[in-house]
């Protein structure tokens, strides 16, 4: 793939990232959507890496990838298995009374579960500070390859808001950080970045 292959490549897949973003509590395909542009940025990532003799640019990327899908994989599965527990008990979910009824009796068992709601979306939350710490190194390479500081912008807005995933700004810093992605790549000028960065050679005694 050329240079300004993967330039487009990367632009797409970080705006089907914030499409999918935009669409996410009102479409069940939104998560795919997210999916599918992190995917299409990461092999855009790969090439970028290539062209520049710098692995890191893509394996951060793709250490980030996999956390993120690990711990959401990990937070769904988890709330899974605690709502499987609840219906076993033979908890109704649908009739009110019976649902103040069950709890007035079974106090431990909702403790039980706020208490699985919070570890979950801790491990949730540490697993977002990870996934931005390694995306931020991805991106703070690839600014400083191509020259494009969107990127290291991006990768710090991206941290910040991993961090402030507990209130809901996070999620829209991290939305923001997606959009100078999709800059940065349309804006990297190709013909500049053709040729990687090399060691001057010294200058030639005259004849």
């Amino acid at each position: 793939m050329t240079l300004e292959s993967n330039k487009t490549l990367g632009g797409v897949g970080a705006l089907l990232v914030v499409i999918g973003f935009l669409g996410f509590f009102g479409s069940g395909y939104a998560g795919l959507l997210i999916l599918v542009g992190a995917i299409l940025t990461l092999i855009a990532l790969k090439g970028f890496s290539d062209h520049y003799n710098e692995g890191d640019i893509f394996n951060n990327a793709l250490y980030s990838l996999v956390t993120a899908i690990v711990g959401v994989v990990a937070f769904i599965a988890t709330i899974i298995i605690m709502v499987i527990q609840t219906v076993l008990t033979g908890f109704t979910w649908t009739d009110p009374m019976a649902i103040q009824q069950y709890f007035m009796e079974h106090m431990t068992d909702l403790w039980s579960i706020i208490a699985t709601l919070i570890i979950a979306f801790v491990v949730l939350f540490v697993f977002f500070i990870v996934t931005a710490i390694f995306a931020r190194k991805s991106l703070s390479l690839l600014s400083a390859k191509t020259g494009e500081k969107i990127f290291e912008t991006a990768g710090l807005l991206w941290l910040i808001g991993a961090v402030l995933t507990i209130i809901a700004v996070g999620l829209i810093l991290i939305w923001v950080a997606w959009i100078l992605i999709a800059v940065g790549f349309f804006s990297i000028k190709t013909q500049a970045a053709q040729q990687p960065l090399s060691t001057p050679q010294p200058p030639q005694p005259p004849p």
